[in-house]
């Protein structure tokens, strides 16, 4: 038998912060890979 956890509000809004936080910093990183690559591309770098 499996038994789910139950989580409160708190936990969720704890959780959906953390999750906006960490797509905030994978979109940044993918961003800055992308300016790097273009300058190594364009011969500037």
């Amino acid at each position: 038998m499996v038994e789910t956890v139950k989580i409160n509000e708190a936990q969720k809004k704890s959780r959906r912060g953390r999750n906006i936080a960490l797509g905030l910093v994978l979109g940044a990183l993918v961003v800055i890979f992308y300016v790097v690559t273009l300058i190594k591309i364009s011969g500037t770098g």
